[in-house]
C-alpha cells in the first residue's frame, strides 16, 4: 500500500467516525406544581383551568384529553375565559366574568411582573419555564464569575430578570415591540432597574449573525422560538426550516468556557428526540450533558400531569 492510499483511509476513517459528543440523558421529564401567584387548578376535555394571581383563567388545551375532575359550576365561575377556536397563532378574545384592567401583578421567587390578557390566548408568562430559570440561576450563581447570556425569542423577560438577578449580564432579543415594551415594563414591576439587561427589538436570526460577525460570545443562550412567527421587517421564521441553523450558529457563538444552552419548543408536530439529537449534533466536540423531553405542569394537590412543550438543553458541567 502507498503512503498515498494510506492517507486516504486515514481520511475517509475520520469522515465517518463519529465526533465527540456530550453525555445523553432522555426522556427527562421536568415538572412543576406552580407557585404562590400560579396553579394548574384542573384540566380535560381540550380545556385547562389556572390560577394567575387572583384571577382564574380557562384555555383551550388540546393535550388534555381527559375528563375534568372539578363540577363545571367551578369552570364556569371563572374570571376569564378564552373564545376562539384554532392553533397557537389565531386571534381571539376573553370572555370576561369579573371585570379586569390593563394588567395585573404577579410575582415569582420575589420578582415582579405583570400579567396581561392577549389576543393570542397568553397572558405574559409560561409557567412550565419556572424549572428552567431555578436551573439556569443556579448555574449562574455557581460559575462565581461573569457570565454573559443571550435569551433569544426572549418574551416578556421573566428568563432575562432571573438570569440578570442570578448575576448575568443579559442581551435580550425579541421581534415584537410590544413584547420588549412589556419586558421592561417587567423591571420596572420587579423593581430591579438596574439590572444589566440590553432589550433589543430585533429579528433573533440576523441578531446571531451579526454577533458571530462581530466576534461576540455567550456564556449562556436560551432559546424558546414559535412554531411560526416574523420579524419587524417581515422575515420569515419557521421553525422546522430554521432551527438547525440557529442552533448551529448559536453553539458557534459560546464562548471556551461556557455554561449552558436552553432550547424549548412549543405547539409542534414532532418527538423530543427530534430536539435531542440535533441540539447534540450542535453541540459536538464539546463535553457536558446535554437532557432532554417534556416540560410538564401538575395539578395542584397532586393531581394528573400536563405536558406543555418539548426542551433541549445542555450543561458543560453536567
Amino acid at each position: 500500500m502507498t503512503a498515498s492510499t494510506t492517507q486516504r483511509n486515514d481520511l475517509a476513517s475520520a469522515a465517518t467516525r463519529p465526533a465527540r459528543r456530550p453525555r445523553m440523558q432522555a426522556p427527562v421529564m421536568l415538572e412543576t406544581e406552580g407557585w404562590a401567584d400560579y396553579a394548574l387548578l384542573d384540566s380535560g376535555h381540550g380545556r385547562k383551568l389556572e390560577r394567575y394571581g387572583r384571577y382564574r383563567v380557562v384555555r383551550p388545551e388540546e393535550q388534555a384529553l381527559w375528563t375534568p375532575r372539578m363540577d363545571a359550576s367551578v369552570w364556569d365561575a371563572a374570571d376569564a375565559t378564552f373564545v376562539g377556536i384554532g392553533d397557537e397563532e389565531t386571534d381571539g378574545r376573553w370572555r370576561m366574568k369579573t371585570p379586569v384592567g390593563d394588567t395585573w401583578p404577579m410575582r415569582y421567587d420575589d420578582i415582579g411582573f405583570l400579567g396581561r390578557f392577549t389576543a393570542f390566548r397568553h397572558v405574559g408568562v409560561f409557567p412550565e419555564q419556572a424549572t428552567h430559570w431555578q436551573w439556569l440561576a443556579e448555574r449562574i450563581a455557581a460559575a462565581n464569575r461573569p457570565t454573559k447570556v443571550l435569551n433569544l425569542f426572549g418574551y416578556t423577560g421573566l428568563a432575562s430578570l432571573v438570569a440578570a438577578r442570578a448575576g448575568a449580564e443579559v442581551v435580550h432579543i425579541d421581534a415584537s415591540k410590544k413584547a420588549i415594551g412589556w419586558a421592561r415594563e417587567n423591571q420596572v414591576e420587579a423593581g430591579l432597574p438596574d439590572l444589566p439587561i440590553r432589550w433589543i427589538c430585533e429579528d433573533a436570526v440576523k441578531f446571531v449573525a451579526r454577533e458571530e460577525r462581530r466576534g461576540n460570545r455567550y456564556d449562556g443562550i436560551i432559546l424558546d422560538p414559535p412554531k411560526f412567527g416574523r420579524g419587524p421587517k417581515g422575515e420569515v421564521w419557521d421553525i422546522f426550516a430554521a432551527l438547525p441553523d440557529m442552533l448551529r450558529a448559536c453553539a458557534g457563538l459560546l464562548t471556551d468556557n461556557p455554561s449552558f444552552l436552553i432550547l424549548t419548543a412549543y405547539s409542534i408536530r414532532s418527538s423530543f428526540l427530534s430536539m435531542h439529537e440535533l441540539t447534540a449534533e450542535a453541540l459536538a466536540g464539546r463535553d457536558g450533558v446535554v437532557e432532554s423531553g417534556e416540560l410538564v405542569i401538575r395539578e395542584e394537590g397532586g393531581g394528573r400531569a400536563l405536558s406543555t412543550s418539548l426542551f433541549s438543553r445542555w450543561s458543560a458541567d453536567g
